[in-house]
């Protein structure tokens, strides 16, 4: 087969607007998976997307389509919706000629459909817009065909209608990409160039790489060289997706497939790195630009012992995510661990159920927080991810947060209750921008907010105040000045470094008073006082305390002089003092403590 019968594409979509059931219904009708074995999300492989019916993971997968007696090759890779996995997205259409821009008739263009629409732009790819769930009672198709061709600037002709439920217009679509998407373009003079958009670790082959083969031909047997990392390796197989991985004896330039390494050097092979061969190397490909996490928290074991574990599943996670970081930290209370990145709230929820169900982790996860960077008096700068990393007052010039630009795309009616959420997380509204046609029913407020405010509940209280109609994405703006404070937490007069946080200088009080309050519910009482103190520096902000267990010294006696009652309670009070001075500083605090407070 040539280049020219080739066709890669992806499927680009705001969350559940239907890209993996449309997939389902391509795998059918090409005859890419038996009809005795298909079942829905075919492409979602893991049982955590399944759950959630979410795509977190790109998935690549090959099929045959014939049109007008010629047989064409169309390289699919499905794509994830949420903003959180932007990332993969990226990724997928670096590797690709064409997308199928998917909306749904029922709810019309969203926050995610735009931003993925403008990555697709900026790649040059032909964008084919797709009307999905026709079928459904409530679908308005008209109206989202206006705000598709107010959106692209297309004529309604151009705009496609499909059925990924009922298989309704999906032969169409499949012919329209035949006849729309490029064929990849590729120089015959140059010698092997394989881009990896991704890769995972398998236990007994080693790291298997997704490549897309921009020029030359790679077989089993080869002597191929990572330029990035300058690794070499001997080719173990190749093959594509089916979406399985199926074998086969080379792949050639524009086509999609997976290269087994046998590599177990799990940091020999990057994504974005490019292939080539050890004998004829060729240049380098651009890759992809450095992912920025905007989300840290600390990740520790219950059990000590697991520890090296937790280092190897992170190593083969972050193989498999590649917008996942994490670097050593050893805290005081909870032991060795890691702190670790994430792009979002979401993204953090399911590494975490990762490395609970694929390599059966307890973990403790400290409260999500954001980098900040640090102006010292003597002019450095330093990002610190950790509340306890905040150097003390006298030392700090200023210190900035990350802002966020966010764009909320909303129905009319829900403009102003909106607009007050975003000013009550101290945020502006900057400009509103209408997308449907005529009626102006439909509006993008783009406004800027701080991280920290979108981590909490802001994606919560958004879609109650919207009736769930709501939708909102969100990228780096850049840092602005921040007045927030280290709140430090004692227990016993013990300072707790893993329960320090970054707060707001006007919601310290608020914070400190919460902590004081489930630490004192949470912690059992022992044979002394203990003290629960909120403090910023030296100035003590909150305070409880936890009263001793005592015994009724006095139950003995049945009468005679009140004296003897004193004397027996005097000498009590003397040992809980002693007790005390010798307890300073030796309270356990339990992990359901923890967890209480950094409920987020």
């Amino acid at each position: 087969m040539t280049n020219k019968q080739i066709r890669n594409f992806c499927i680009i979509a705001h969350i559940d607007h239907g890209k993996s059931t449309l997939a389902d219904r391509f795998l059918e009708l090409t005859n890419t998976i038996d009809k005795r074995v298909m079942k829905d999300q075919v492409l979602d492989s893991m049982e955590l997307e399944r759950e959630r019916g979410i795509t977190i993971k790109l998935q690549p997968a090959r099929m045959q389509w014939e049109k007008e007696g010629v047989n064409y090759e169309l390289n699919l890779i499905d794509t994830p919706g949420h903003v959180d996995f932007g990332y993969e997205v990226s990724r997928s259409l670096a590797a690709v000629e064409g997308a199928l821009l998917l909306v749904d008739a029922s709810q019309g263009v969203q926050a995610q459909t735009l931003a993925n629409l403008y990555l697709a732009i900026d790649q040059n790819l032909e964008i084919i817009p797709v009307l999905n769930k026709i079928d459904l009672p409530h679908a308005d198709p008209e109206k989202v065909e206006e705000e598709l061709m107010a959106l692209l600037g297309c004529k309604k002709e151009d705009i496609l209608r499909a059925s990924g439920k009922t298989g309704e217009g999906v032969e169409a679509v499949l012919n329209k990409l035949v006849e729309k998407v490029p064929a990849p373009t590729i120089d015959t003079k140059k010698n092997l160039q394989a881009l990896i958009f991704d890769s995972h670790f398998d236990d007994y082959r080693g790291v298997i790489t997704y490549v897309r083969l921009k020029n030359g031909t790679v077989k089993k047997g080869d002597s191929i060289k990572f330029i990035g990392t300058k690794t070499d390796t001997e080719v173990l197989e190749v093959g594509s997706f089916a979406p399985q991985m199926k074998p086969q004896t080379e792949l050639v330039a524009g086509e999609i497939g997976y290269i087994v390494t046998g590599l177990k050097g799990i940091q020999d092979a990057r994504v974005g790195d490019t292939i080539t061969t050890k004998k004829l190397p060729a240049d380098s490909l651009a890759g992809y630009k450095k992912v920025l996490p905007m989300v840290f928290a600390g990740v520790f074991c219950r059990n000590g012992e697991d520890v090296p574990t937790l280092t190897e599943a992170l190593e083969k996670l972050q193989l498999n995510d590649a917008s996942l970081s994490y670097e050593p930290e050893n805290s005081a209370a909870l032991g060795p661990g890691f702190r670790c990145g994430f792009l979002g709230m979401l993204h953090l929820e399911i590494i975490q159920e990762r490395l609970l169900r694929e390599f059966e982790l307890d973990l403790i996860v400290t409260v999500p927080s954001v980098a900040y960077e640090v102006i010292r008096v003597d002019g450095e700068t330093v990002t610190i991810t950790n509340p306890s990393e905040l150097p003390e007052p006298h030392y700090v010039e200023k210190i900035q947060e990350p802002w966020m630009n966010v764009d909320i795309l909303t129905p009319n009616e829900y403009v102003g209750n909106i607009m007050q959420l975003v000013h009550d997380k101290r945020g502006n509204v900057n400009d509103t921008e209408y997308i449907s046609h005529g009626n102006k029913q439909r509006v993008i407020l783009k406004s800027i907010l701080p991280l920290s405010a979108l981590l909490i509940d802001f994606y919560d209280k958004l879609k109650s105040i919207s009736s769930g109609y709501a939708s909102l994405n969100y990228e780096f703006s850049g840092y602005q000045d921040a007045d927030v404070v280290r709140l430090d937490v004692l227990v016993a007069e013990e300072l707790v470094e893993a329960l320090a946080t970054i707060t707001y200088k006007d919601e310290a009080q608020r914070a400190g008073r919460h902590i004081v309050k489930t630490l004192k519910t949470h912690i059992p009482r022992g044979m002394f006082e203990i003290k629960l103190q909120a403090a910023l520096g030296a100035k003590i902000i909150a305070s409880e305390r936890i009263p001793p267990m005592r015994k009724d010294v006095t139950a003995k006696l049945y009468g005679g002089d009140k004296s003897r009652r004193k004397k027996l309670l005097e000498k009590q009070k003397k040992g809980k003092k002693k007790m005390k001075e010798l307890g300073q500083g030796g309270v356990k605090i339990p992990t359901k403590a923890f967890l209480e407070i950094l409920k987020r």
